[in-house]
């Protein structure tokens, strides 16, 4: 459904895409990673046809955007950054608004505007203006607008940005709910809807692509993927770390906590640790000390994104 190659956004001296290529096919959710200032917004303004590349070529439903842009654009759905609308309009007329210059009149603009209603749980402010909505369902609105044409293809730019937890939840529910049938990206710079989401990801950062895989594959990607976290007692420290790091399975010991009768270890695995070998290996080792404590750690995404997005700092921290 999107196809996108070698992109690329120069503005004046500074290039803000640097020739990403990546496809997103019907029922898949693809999440939009990277720090501030990464090149996601610009990528996203592309790929609507709102602004025109520099190099590059983008293809939504088969229709290159350049080229063909009405039948291109009558596919996508678009919540832009910062979700803006008519302020003087109410909420009903927003959407009505919408849904005619979408194409929709009579009964199908009616039926379309109910739905957007309902699904994005805007009835009880229908007739108020936009100017007098909180945040949240400011965005909400802007959300609806987005899907009031049942589009095959939704863009959506922080779609959860100024929700209180419960609006996030019932957000998230929807476009993983919608992803299901269409094709959807979604800029966040919060990790966790990653995987509350999307069945893919992207990490973007200073105009590239840097990561590209499934949540998961992502997470095994974190130098604590398939780590083993124990707590014993009765043995020094030093024997524990000693015996533990110097397992075959085994890239090193750290102590995390040492207290007077006890200490808690993290193993770390050689490559390729989320295989339950290095876990193994670690009960057996066990097996004749009081093991109050032990388990296998899953990868963790913050410092996946934080090793890829900031290198050196992640570094420094480790030394």
């Amino acid at each position: 459904m999107i196809k996108v190659q070698n992109l690329a956004k120069n503005f004046g001296t500074k290039r803000a895409v640097d020739g990403i290529s990546f496809s997103v096919e019907r029922g898949e959710v693809l999440g939009f990673l990277g720090p501030n200032g990464a090149g996601k917004s610009t990528s996203m303004r592309m790929i609507t046809g709102f602004i025109p590349p520099t190099d590059g070529t983008i293809s939504v439903g088969g229709f290159n955007m350049l080229d063909n842009p009405i039948p291109a654009k009558r596919l996508i759905g678009y919540l832009p950054e910062n979700a803006p609308a008519y302020p003087d309009m109410t909420v009903f007329g927003f959407l009505s608004f919408a849904a005619e210059i979408r194409g929709l009149a009579g009964d199908a603009k009616k039926r379309a505007v109910n739905k957007a209603l309902e699904t994005c749980f805007l009835e009880n402010v229908m007739h108020q203006s936009v100017d007098t909505l909180s945040k949240g369902y400011r965005h909400r609105t802007c959300f609806a607008q987005s899907i009031i044409h049942d589009p095959d293809v939704l863009i959506l730019d922080e779609p959860t940005d100024g929700l209180d937890p419960n609006q996030k939840h019932e957000v998230r529910t929807l476009i993983r709910r919608m992803g299901e049938k269409k094709a959807i990206i979604f800029s966040t710079h919060i990790l966790e809807e990653v995987d509350a989401v999307c069945s893919r990801a992207i990490i973007i950062d200073r105009g590239r692509i840097v990561a590209n895989g499934t949540p998961e594959q992502l997470r095994n990607q974190s130098k604590t993927a398939g780590a083993v976290v124990v707590r014993v007692t009765g043995v020094s420290a030093g024997e524990a770390k000693a015996r533990l790091g110097d397992l075959a399975a085994a890239a090193g010991a750290v102590i995390l906590k040492e207290e007077a009768t006890s200490v808690t270890l993290r193993v770390l695995p050689k490559t390729g640790g989320m295989n339950g070998v290095l876990t193994q290996s670690v009960a057996d080792a066990v097996r004749n000390w009081r093991v109050e404590e032990l388990h296998t750690e899953e990868g963790r995404l913050d410092e996946v994104f934080r090793s890829i997005t900031m290198p050196d700092t992640v570094k420094g921290a480790a030394k």
